[in-house]
């Protein structure tokens, strides 16, 4: 479908894009693509090894655009004054989004599986594709995150593989409604919270998306997620959870601060669960995974053979390192759920906790501002310490009115304790300032890849500290 095919993405970097591009690279059509990072000096590890893959990099200055053959592939929100996008118009190039020119690789393939939710779906995409390539199904796979057990020296930069058993596992996004472009076989339901979008149209995007499904795999530990099941007249469902009359259900559970262990049961069966990733949050994740992976044809007792050895995803709870008894974790958490899942795994067990935080944008502080505040004063005790930069922020004509000092004002008034650093350079300051022995401090934020530097960065820096 797409060879001999060019394709030119605007934005080759992000993490929703680079893994596509490879999949689409190794199908066998043309790549090029430019990016803000790489004109900026910014990620060059990644794009060095995107060209050693074959794949042109130009700067996003409409240089790469020469014919109108081309295919652009772009973010509908990139204005037309874009060099890139002007040119590509001017040659008369046709223009995909990232999730139309993904949904069409994953319509066309023999099976699918389509993780949905506003959490934990890079994580269960990353478990179900680990599943499926130890029972031998060779599975293409997209994610937008790292996927540990298949980085290698050729492949630092995991988050895709391209299998060629006939299986497309991928996670679908709600934000921007593209997951109403996917019509998998089979579709895991992990939630439904606010994110990007009100609650009244993640009820009809997911509705709409689990009714497509051959099998459609929820969570019943969820209450929007069961509402909005019990509304709908699903065929062939899998249900997962905790509690009683789950299909795939969780008893008997340990955790560890970096694992954890439970029973599972399902069709009669009671079996050992041991995994390599820590919460209550990964075991509902692994539940979603055992159970869409039997969909497809996985025993139960091949699945937990399998997951046992998942060892997890870059920048989802991932432990740099541990100095002078201080504790550094990377991890992605950005909106409330997210983020509290996160903060619970940690104030499970001893330590205070320095939670640093980047917001993704000035649009989500002003849409769920509130709720983010809330957990970290909800969770978080007087003796930890909440810390924002400004948010994200890399150009365009957003509305940068209400930003970080909002969340920490709010939080101080819950009895929190919390503050703002306008320079994330100068928050790295203040965590060496006040960090001491036994504190775990963990970096969070989303869309911008160089949180996973400045967390070692703190890491190497504590290992100067006297």
């Amino acid at each position: 479908m797409t060879k001999d095919k060019s394709y030119y993405f605007c934005g080759i970097g992000g993490s929703g894009m680079q893994p596509l591009a490879m999949i689409v690279r190794e199908s066998g059509a043309k790549v090029a693509g430019s990016d803000r990072a790489l004109d900026q000096g910014r990620l060059a590890e990644k794009f060095k090894w995107l060209k050693a893959k074959g794949i042109d990099l130009f700067p996003q200055d409409g240089s790469g655009l020469t014919s109108g053959d081309q295919i652009l592939i772009a973010s509908a929100a990139i204005e037309d004054s874009v060099p890139d996008i002007a040119k590509a118009n001017s040659l008369g190039c046709k223009r995909m989004t990232r999730a139309q020119l993904l949904s069409e690789q994953f319509n066309a393939s023999p099976q699918s599986i389509a993780i949905g939710g506003t959490s934990g779906k890079s994580t269960v995409t990353g478990m179900i594709g680990w599943i499926l390539t130890k029972a031998g199904l060779d599975p293409t796979i997209m994610n937008g995150a790292v996927m540990k057990n298949f980085v290698a020296d050729d492949a630092p930069f995991a988050s895709s593989r391209v299998g060629v058993g006939g299986i497309m596992v991928s996670e679908v996004d709600e934000s921007d409604g593209s997951i109403a472009l996917f019509d998998p076989d089979i579709a895991v339901l992990n939630n439904v919270s606010l994110d990007h979008k009100s609650l009244e149209e993640l009820r009809q995007l997911f509705g709409d998306f689990a009714a497509k499904a051959r099998h459609c795999v929820w969570n019943m530990d969820d209450p929007e997620t069961v509402t909005l099941v019990g509304g709908l007249d699903l065929q062939g469902a899998i249900s997962f959870g905790f509690g009683e009359g789950a299909d795939f259900r969780a008893t008997a559970i340990q955790e560890a601060p970096i694992s954890s262990s439970f029973t599972l049961l399902t069709g009669g069966e009671e079996l050992a669960v041991t995994l390599q990733v820590p919460g209550r949050h990964n075991i509902a994740n692994a539940l979603a995974a055992i159970a869409a992976s039997s969909a497809i044809g996985v025993s139960p007792a091949q699945s937990v053979a399998a997951i046992a050895s998942f060892s997890g995803l870059a920048r989802r709870f991932d432990i740099v390192g541990t100095v002078n008894d201080i504790s550094v974790i990377d991890d992605f958490g950005h909106n409330p759920d997210k983020i509290a899942a996160t903060l619970k795994t940690m104030k499970a067990f001893p330590g205070r906790i320095i939670a640093f935080f980047q917001p993704h944008g000035f649009g989500p502080i002003q849409k769920m501002g509130s709720e983010l505040a809330q957990v970290f004063a909800d969770i978080l005790d007087n003796d930890d310490r909440v810390i924002l930069c400004d948010p994200v922020y890399f150009g365009g004509t957003v509305d940068r009115t209400i930003g970080s000092e909002s969340i920490v004002a709010a939080v101080n008034a819950a009895g929190g304790n919390a503050e703002h650093i306008a320079s994330r350079s100068d928050c790295g300051d203040r965590i060496l300032e006040i960090a001491r022995p036994k504190d775990r401090i963990v970096i969070m934020g989303a869309r911008d890849d160089t949180l996973s530097i400045f967390a070692s960065d703190i890491l190497r820096s504590l290992s100067g500290k006297s």
